[in-house]
This record gives structure tokens, sequence and C-alpha cells, in this order.
């Protein structure tokens, strides 16, 4: 500190002196009078009585090596942490600063010497302005400090304090007071006059004296007695109604003897808290007798005049008083216990109570210093909240010795808190019984901020210490989410008032509400401290469920991937009778992609998704973004809708009801699958993740512009431009959306000046739309007149075109709404009107119909209107355009882009589709991935759901958040190149109708006889026969020796209207044949011996391929199976055409043939037979109901 002043110690005692000198004369005489030779000399005799104390003082009968500070020196110079021991050498200061504990640096010392005087005025001398608190002032002015044993005769005395140490401001606190505290005893500059005794023995009463003369104060209303005892109870400095007060309890070494309680409340005598230790004993002179607000007894008061004086026997003599006659007052201990008004009902068997204890012990770490959260011993918890210890923050650090009386000890609370916590109500009392070694440590900003807030949970909220300990835990979660680049923390943690919410309570007030027990009493300081059996907020408890979390997104993001590749099971993701016959590319296909759902009751406990959502500029996305990253998020309105008002940037969402959708890509090799089970053949995985949510079911809170930081950086949030006069500037223009197109990267043209490097492709987008008037001028905080426009009736209709930046208004875009395109700075003329800022020639948009290009800049705005603020737009129809089934199921391609609304069904990865008949084999197009969705359409001209098939292909990959299935989607302008819209209940001859048939469909049909059935195996790499299990390809060897079965029926159905050729492949042959998976199985490893086995049936008889004999077991139990009713039966057959209809060439005429029906020959026409492959085959319910009898759906 002298270094920054300037200044050097002394380095000669002459100088040493001149220094003292004028320091005493600037510092500690009193105003206006001459330097005292008598003061000097004082100071310096007592500065050398100190210094001559230590056995090593090196020969010097002056501490040259120390300077006079003054308390103005210390304000304003000491920016650090430091401490003075003037009778300390060197080595006694090192082994002091090595037993400061660890984990913490000792404080530094600083050589300098600290005069003034002690007192308990702050201010002025006006007795008024006594709080109890201690200073040490001299003329240049006044510091908070404090000491752990104090000699009320040493009040308002000049003192030399040999041992202290100072503690500056925090850094963050810029209008705070540093403070001292005072090690050990001070030494007086002047002699102090040690009062004499009484001179007679002082007249006292007893405790169980005084309680009895509370019950008869009728009869002695003018006495007032001196009360002598045992301090056996202390209460905390209590500050209510505008008034400082505190409650002592004397009592007698025998704990059968009641105790008495005295209120102390005259501001000067606030001190003597200082001064009272637990278990001395003490004498409190001329007490009186009062009553108390709310309370129906009276209790001993101390009066302007009373006095606190050590107990000495030989100097007082017990007062003799007859109590004779009735008793006028109650004893207070026979008063009924108010009852709680506080919901215990049902809950008898979970409450829990809490132990009154006495304890000492040493702090060893801060949890939460706002909330008033302390370590005791490395193994107990501290929680100050419920009283009033403003002036402990600064003196409760690791390394502190604290008195704990009267403490309530509680034990498994819950809510996230293992250890036991001791807390203090208004009646105990915390006292400092060791400084701490330790320098501060830096606090961050979360750890400074705050207290008034946490005060608002205990005192108006009345939360129940489990249940505060978590809130406490809660924000602090918060504000290190959010703090300091999304929000500042003094905003967030900021005390709420009415009307004003602070943020921080705004987020936990869904969760408050539920647990905080209902019509909690307002806490009465009086009653907690004075009635007898005590009762207050910390005597029972509930031990608290952790009811939820606030985890940071990037948590959040790492845990639904661990939990996503965790329950990845490729068994699970492919049944079993369908994974068996895939080779080892289509297996391997079909695990690409997969799915999981998490919801918040998944997790435990709860999480709660807090974030600011934020418009990404890079992605186009909505993204939920706190300190630890951002998570891409998929909000929706009530009723599934998008959401279209761009003030939801910036805003603070809270929500509890949401989906964490973790979508997993894999890249594997898999042989086949039975080594599904073997992670080895898992190449790549990679994972996005994503939450979905309902904005109904959130708390959305309105974040002020000036609070946001770097949440918003990148939705390009920047300065309004400003008139010199204050104003803001800009202007704006209406237009209502009409289509809006897909974001993907496209080329566009190099504006002028730019590099003549090749353009790479640029994420983008564009919509159409139509101007609603003309230009408007912003007129303080609204909009002025709308320009005239020349020609009216002119066409109106815009193309914008958003790229760069910009493309974060996509998520916010949505056809039939009115938006304002605003443009901040000065006014611009014909910023809006045609040409504008586009590369695109006007002759293209001519032939488009549209009358301007614009090209919208990166720090232009948009913001949503009312339509029915807008006359022009009432009558437009919103619903969304769809098309009828007539355009699914037609034929027409002229207007081949649908639009619909579906349910998905189902999505995969699959096999792009034929690229164009004009893509080059070579082309980039000619490869390309696509992702295949199922969908049901909701549409009214259908009784059943009609299916389609919706491919995604590059440029629009990866697909958009929220494709899943069980998802209603909305699908615009999509190109049909594939119908086939729903599996219909018909009749087999039906598809000899031509186009008009559907494609897929379903028939209630018999099998009248199998074709052909073909059962072998082949390598799982590249489909080659294995025989005996080994691969017959010629050539290199295979990596694998994995072989999977493969299987085809053909059978003949008919339903009594046409006869078909049905092809089945793979686990349909089981279905055709009526065997159960085991038997299915057994029967597929006898095939694998021989590898191949074919029959081929032409009528009665069979006729065997080279693979198989007549005589083998195996095909005569295949012929047996084929030709009997296990297989010839009725069945439900849901089939496809095996041609398009669109390729299906004009059917042959039905044709004449003969049948011989027994004696009489029958000559019939017969329509030739239809190709059919197999989708499903299940059991008919009614075997009667069969053919053209079977009833149609």
């Amino acid at each position: 500190m002298m270094a920054a002043r300037g200044a050097r110690a002394p380095t000669s005692e002459q100088s040493w002196l001149e220094a003292a000198q004028a320091f005493i004369q600037e510092t500690l005489c009193p105003a206006g009078k001459e330097s005292s030779v008598q003061l000097t000399q004082l100071v310096i005799d007592c500065v050398k009585t100190a210094w001559l104390s230590q056995a090593r003082n090196q020969g010097f009968i002056l501490p040259l090596s120390y300077s006079f500070v003054s308390v103005q020196d210390l304000r304003t110079y000491q920016r650090l942490p430091c401490c003075s021991h003037l009778s300390w050498s060197s080595s006694a200061y090192q082994a002091w600063a090595q037993e400061a504990g660890p984990g913490g640096a000792p404080l530094p010392r600083e050589r300098l010497l600290l005069l003034g005087t002690l007192t308990d005025l702050s201010g002025d001398l006006e007795q008024e302005c006594k709080n109890g608190s201690l200073y040490v002032r001299d003329n240049t002015g006044i510091l908070g400090c404090e000491l752990i044993d104090l000699d009320l005769s040493w009040l308002g005395h000049l003192f030399l304090f040999p041992s202290w140490s100072y503690l500056p401001p925090a850094r963050w606190n810029s209008s705070g007071e540093g403070h001292l505290e005072l090690w050990g005893a001070p030494m007086p500059v002047f002699p102090l006059t040690v009062s004499p005794g009484p001179t007679t023995p002082i007249p006292v009463v007893y405790p169980e004296m005084a309680s009895r003369l509370l019950r008869h104060r009728s009869k002695f209303r003018f006495v007032h007695p001196n009360l002598a005892g045992k301090l056996v109870r202390l209460s905390a400095l209590v500050n209510s109604h505008r008034k400082t007060y505190f409650v002592l309890s004397l009592g007698s070494s025998s704990p059968a003897v009641s105790h008495v309680s005295i209120v102390v409340q005259v501001p000067a005598q606030l001190v003597w808290h200082h001064a009272l230790w637990p278990g001395r004993s003490y004498v409190l002179t001329e007490l009186r007798v009062s009553g108390i607000c709310g309370h129906r007894y009276r209790v001993w008061t101390t009066s302007p005049s009373s006095q606190l004086l050590p107990l000495k026997p030989e100097c007082v003599r017990e007062l003799e008083l007859e109590l004779e006659g009735p008793v006028l007052e109650a004893d207070p201990k026979l008063l009924p216990v108010p009852i709680s008004s506080q919901d215990w009902t049902g809950k008898k068997g979970l409450i829990r109570n809490s132990r009154l204890l006495s304890y000492t012990g040493m702090v060893t770490s801060v949890l939460n210093e706002p909330a008033g959260l302390y370590e005791l011993d490395g193994q107990l918890g501290l929680c100050l909240a419920y009283q009033q210890f403003h002036s402990f923050r600064r003196v409760v650090r690791p390394g502190a010795c604290l008195e704990l009386q009267d403490v309530h000890l509680l034990q498994s609370v819950g809510g996230g808190t293992k250890r036991p916590v001791l807390a203090p109500c208004l009646g105990g009392a915390v006292q400092v019984r060791g400084f701490s070694r330790q320098k501060p440590k830096t606090q961050s900003s979360h750890q400074a901020h705050g207290a008034s807030l946490y005060e608002q949970l205990v005192w108006e909220h009345q939360l129940g210490l489990p249940l505060y300990l978590w809130a406490s835990k809660a924000l602090e979660e918060l504000a290190c989410k959010l703090c300091p680049h999304v929000l500042r923390h003094h905003q967030f943690l900021q005390h709420s008032r009415p009307g004003n919410p602070g943020l921080g309570l705004q987020l936990l007030a869904p969760t408050l509400d539920i647990l905080a027990l209902p019509d909690s009493p307002i806490r009465n300081a009086q009653k907690e401290i004075l009635e007898e059996p005590h009762h207050c907020p910390l005597q029972k408890y509930i031990r608290l469920q952790t009811p939820c979390s606030f985890p940071t997104l990037a948590t959040l993001k790492e845990e639904g991937q661990s939990r996503a590749w965790a329950s990845f099971d490729p068994k699970a993701l492919l049944p079993l009778p369908e994974a068996s016959h895939l080779p080892s590319c289509q297996l391997n296909h079909r695990l690409a992609w997969s799915w999981l759902r998490l919801l918040p009751s998944a997790f435990h406990p709860a999480q709660v998704l807090v974030g600011v959502l934020v418009a990404s500029s890079q992605k186009g996305c909505l993204q939920l973004r706190d300190q630890s990253g951002s998570l891409p998020c998929l909000p929706l309105t009530k009723h599934s809708e998008p959401i279209t008002d761009p003030r939801l940037t910036g805003c603070l969402v809270r929500t509890e009801r949401f989906q964490l959708i973790v979508e997993r890509d894999v890249r594997s090799n898999f042989p086949s699958w039975r080594e599904l089970s073997m992670a080895g053949f898992i190449q790549k995985q990679q994972a996005r993740v994503y939450v979905q949510f309902f904005l109904d079911g959130a708390l959305i809170l309105s974040v002020p512009r000036p609070f946001l930081r770097s949440a918003t950086r990148s939705g390009h949030s920047q300065a309004e431009p400003t008139h010199p006069d204050g104003l803001h500037m800009g202007q704006s223009r209406l237009f209502l959306l009409y289509h809006k197109e897909a974001l993907i990267k496209r080329n566009f043209c190099a504006p002028p000046g730019a590099s003549l490097e090749a353009p790479q492709p640029t994420l983008s987008f564009h919509v159409s739309g139509s101007w609603l008037g003309g230009t408007q001028r912003k007129e303080g905080t609204g909009w002025g007149p709308l320009e005239p426009q020349g020609d009216e009736k002119k066409n109106q209709k815009v193309l914008l075109i958003f790229l760069g930046s910009s493309v974060r208004w996509f998520e916010f875009l949505h056809p039939g709404q009115v938006y304002r395109l605003v443009a901040p700075g000065p006014l611009t003329p014909a910023l809006f009107k045609e040409g504008g800022s586009s590369c695109i020639s006007q002759r293209p948009l001519e032939l488009a119909g549209y009358a301007s290009c614009l090209t919208v800049q990166d720090e232009w705005t948009l913001e949503l209107e009312r339509c029915q603020d807008i006359p022009d737009v009432l009558g437009i129809e919103k619903a969304l355009p769809e098309s009828s089934m007539t355009d699914f199921l037609s034929g027409n391609f002229t207007d081949s882009l649908v639009s619909f609304s579906a349910e998905i069904l189902s999505r995969t990865l699959c096999e792009p589709l034929p690229a164009p008949l004009w893509t080059k084999p070579g082309s980039p197009g000619a490869a390309r991935k696509c992702v295949k969705l199922t969908v049901a359409l909701e549409t009214a001209d259908c009784g059943s759901l009609p299916h389609l098939c919706v491919y995604i292909e590059d440029p629009h990959l990866p697909p958009p958040l929220g494709l899943l299935p069980g998802a209603r989607v909305y699908f615009k302008q999509l190109e049909k190149r594939v119908s086939s819209p729903s599996l219909p209940h018909i009749y087999l001859a039906e598809l000899l109708q031509g186009r008009q048939a559907p494609f897929q469909a379903t028939a209630s049909c018999h099998i009248v006889s199998v074709f052909s059935l073909q059962l072998l195996w082949v390598c799982a790499h590249c489909t080659s026969l294995c025989l005996q299990g080994r691969c017959t390809h010629q050539g290199p060897t295979c990596p694998t020796q994995t072989s999977v079965s493969q299987a085809n029926i053909r059978l003949l159905v008919e339903d009594g209207t046409a006869e078909a050729v049905v092809t089945c492949r793979d686990h349909h042959v089981a279905a055709a044949l009526g065997l159960c998976p085991t038997e299915w199985t057994s029967l597929l490893e006898c095939v694998r011996v021989p590898g191949r086995v074919a029959l081929h049936f032409t009528g009665p008889g069979a006729q065997l391929e080279s693979s198989a004999k007549i005589d083998e077991p195996l095909t005569l139990f295949l012929w047996t199976l084929c030709t009997s009713l296990s297989v010839l039966r009725p069945i439900l057959l849901s089939f496809e055409l095996e041609r398009k209809p669109s390729k299906i060439l004009p059917l042959e005429p039905p044709r004449l043939q003969r049948f011989q029906c027994g004696d009489f020959p029958l000559l019939t026409r017969v329509n030739p037979r239809l190709q059919l492959s197999c989708l499903s085959i299940q059991e008919q319910e009614h075997p009667s109901s069969l053919g053209a009898f079977a009833p149609s759906h």
C-alpha cells in the first residue's frame, strides 16, 4: 500500500519520529487543537511497549520498518487483504501462516501501525445511530470492525491495535466498505480508569424470583430490580419493525431452576451483544417490566440507565421479597403453544423434529455466501439464512472459528443435501471465537449477488430448510447456466418487487408453488425467541425428494447421447424373422438410422429445460442457448402449429414438459443377423440431439434487451440507430406472405466487387408475397402514415431472398401471415421498391409475375403484425392448401406437385430413387442419399387412411427436425412420382379393370396349389450359393464365411372372381407354409447341408431339380407339406402388383377353356392369371367367408 502512495518507510529514528508526529497531528489530535506533546509521547511509548514485547527486536527500540496508517489510507490505497502484527517476529508470522488451514493462502503481512478510537457510533455522536456494530475511528474516517472479546470499558478510548487484519471491499462492490478484524486485546494510549467496585453490595434478584415477580407485577409496579444470573441463552441481533434488539436469558447452574428472558432494545446497549459470553455470570441493573405487542404476558426489559456488570459474589446480595396474594398473570410457560397453519395433514409419518444443541467448529468452505451456506469441520452444513446475518458475511470464511448456541440440527434433509445441517433460528446466537488466517478468495459474480433474493425466499416465501437448500442450489445451477454471458448476475438474482418479479424467482416459482406449504405464517421474531416451548420454522421438517434439476444444455445433450447409445440394440431394431433373410448390405442399411425419445421423467431427478431461445444465423434453425452451448429445438404452439412471432427470440424459456430426441446414425458391416450382438462391426456412430416442446406448456419470460449479452450473437443483434435527439430511426414496409421455399444451399451470382473466386453454394431461402401499402417511417415508438403509391393498381408481388445472417428468420415465416420488414437507420429513398438489392435480372421476375425482388440485409428485422388490424387481408383464406385424393390417384402428371397433411408411420434410410432419364451416370445426381417416410394421409375423401411413401433427397438432407414416427406433418408441393395411396380390400377381378386398379391391396382368397418352392443359403457378403456352409464364389475369398438363408414360393390363389400367381419371399414363405418360427428355423437348418432345395410342381406329382432326390426325407417332407391342407387353405393376402400400373401392358382377352365336371364337360371363358407379390399373409378369422362371398371393406 505504501508503495502505491509513493512513500517509503523512514530509515532513521529521527525521520520516523517526525513522521509519527505529523501523523498524530493529522489523524489523532482533536480538530482545531494543536499537537499535544503528551499525546505524541504517549502514542510513541505505546508503540515501543508493543514492539519491545517481542524477544527479537534486533536491538531497535522503535519499529523503523513500520509506517503509520490512517483509516482513510486503508480505504483508499489498500486494495488487497492484509494483516499486521507489531509484536511478532518473522518466524512467528511464518508459524502463524502455516496454520492458516489447507486449501487457502494466508493473509499477507504488511508493516503498518493502526491507531484509532473504538466506538459503537457509526456517525455523529447520537445515541439513536447505535445499532450494535463496532467501529474504529480517527480524524480521517471510520471503519467497521469485529472484536472477539469486548470489554465495554474500552468504548470511546484511543487504542493502538498491535494485531489486526484488513479486508477491502470486493472489486465488484464499488460502494462497499472494507472492515477490520482486531486480533487480541488493543493497547490503550491513555491509561484506562478502573472504576471502583460498589461500596455496598448490590441488591439483586435471581432468575427464579424474577420469574415470579412477573406474575405479581401489580404489587411491585414501581420495583426496578437488578437481575443476576448465569447467561444460558443469547439470541441473535434482530431488526424488526424498524427496531433493533436482542434477548438474553439468565439462569442458574442448576438446570432445574427456570431461566428468565430480558429484552435489550436500548440503542446504546446493543453493543452488549459483543461482550456477552454464554456460561459467564452477569448482573443487569435497573430492569423494568414491559408488555410485548402480540403477547399475553410481560417480560423484563432494560432501561436507559441499565448497566451490564460481571457477577462477583462478594459484590452482590440477594433481595428478599414477600410474594403473597393471588397470582395476577399466568405463567408464560403454561400458555398454549400457537398451532401453526402449515399443512402437515397426511404427513405425520414423514415429519421429523430437529435437535437443539450448541456447537463450536471451524468454517472449512463457503458453499454459497449470499444464501448463508457454509461448511463446518468438513462434515457439517451451516445455514445462517434464518437469522439476519449481514454482519457475518464479511467475517465467516474458511478458517474462522464459530460458536453456535441453541442451533437446530437437521439430519437427512434431502433435496440433494447429503450432510447434516446446523441452522440457528432467531433464538440462537452465532459468535465468532477466532478469525480466519486465510486471505478471502476472489468471489465469482454469482457468489457476490443475490443476498436480498435469498432473504426473500426465507422471510417472504417462508420456505422450510430442505426446500430452501434445494432452491439455493437450483438458483446456483441456473446462474451458472445463464450468467454472465447470457444474462448478468445482478439482474438474474435481483430482489422481486410487486409488478417486477426477478428472473431467478420466476424460474423457481412453478416448483415452489407446488412444494411450499400453503398458508405459511409470517415469522414473528419476538414469539420465536420468547415463547416456551420453542417454536420456529426449523423445529419440524420433512425430508425433501429432489423435485427437479436444471442441467446445462451440454449436460442434457451428453446424457441423451449416452442413453441413446447404451440402449442401441440392433437385434431389437430388426425383427428376427425378417433379419434372418437379409444379406449383409440390406441388414446394415436397415440399421443406419434409429431414434430414441427421452421424457423428463426418464431422468432422476426430473429435468427442467431452461435456455434462451435464439435463431441461428448459420443454420437457420431455432436453438436454446446457455453458458455451455446451444441445443436445436422445435417449439410448437398449442395446436401443433409452427411459431410465427419473431419477438420470441431472446426470451427465456422454462418447460417441464419436453421431449429429448436423439437420432442415431450408424455405419456398420455386420455379416449377418447372427453377429448383431457384436459391437466390433460398428464402424462409425454419430447422433443428432434436439428438443421438442409446446410453448403453451412453457414459461416464456421476456428479457429486456440490455440484460442480454452473447445469447443473441448468432441472431445478429445490434444497437438500433438513434437520431441526435435520441429518437430511434428506421423505415419499414408490410407484406403478406404467400409461399416459402425450402432452406437449402443454392447458387447465387456474386455481387459487384466480390472476390473472383468461384462462389460456393450459400444456405438460403426465398419467399413470395405482396406489399401492403408503401413505406412507413419510425415516429417515436410507432410507425408513421403510409407513403402514397403512384399507381395503387400496379402489381405489388415481391420476391424476398434471405441469405447470410438473414436465414435466421426462416422458422418464423409462414404463408398467410402479415409481416413488417424493418430497416434500421436513416431514411433511404426507394429502399423497398422495384429492383431493390438483388442480383436476379428483371426478365425472369416478370415471367414469374413478380414486380420486384429484394435481398434482405443482415441488419434488417422482421415483426409479426395482427391481420385484424389490416383491412386488406381480413378476407384472405389462411387454411393450408391440400390436394384431393383424385390428385393422388390420377395418372395426370401435368400438375405433379401435391400438398397434404399426414402422420408419419415409419422412417428409414433407403436406396435413392432412380435418377431421372436425363441424368448422366457419372453426374453427381446419379447417386444420392435418401430418407424414406411412410405416412398415412389425413383426408376426408377416403374412409380408411391411405398410405404414401415420401422420399427426401439431397439437398434437403438432413431432414428437418421432428420428422419422426407418430408426428403429424404438413407437406407442401411435393413432386408426385409414385402413387400407392392405400391397401383397400378388393376382389381380384377388380385388378383386371386397367389403370384404375390399386397398386397395393388385400384380398380374401384360397391357396389352390403350389407351383414352386426354393430354399437356399447364400453368402452374406457376395450372395453366392453356400454348400455345406461354404461360399462357392469363384475368385478372391470373401472376408466372411457367414451365410444367410433365402426362400421363395409361387402359389396359385383364387377368390371366385379371378386367379393369381403370388410370389412370396423369405419370412413370408414360412407364413405361406403355415410353419411357426421354431419349425421354420429347424427346416432351414436341414437345408444348410445341401445348400439348396428346389421343387417344381406340374400337377399331382413333383419333378425335382438336380439339388435333391425324391427319396430324400427332406424333399419328401416338403412335397407332402405343399400338397396338404395345411398349405392349401383360405388366407387374407396383402399384395402388390409385380409391375406398377403405369407399366402393365394391355391385358389379353379372356380365353375359352374346357373343364370336366363329373360326366359333363364345361366350356367357359377364363381371364388370364394375375402376377402378384406378397406383402403379408394372415389367417382367415372366418374360413367360410371366401372369395366372392367375402364381405368387402
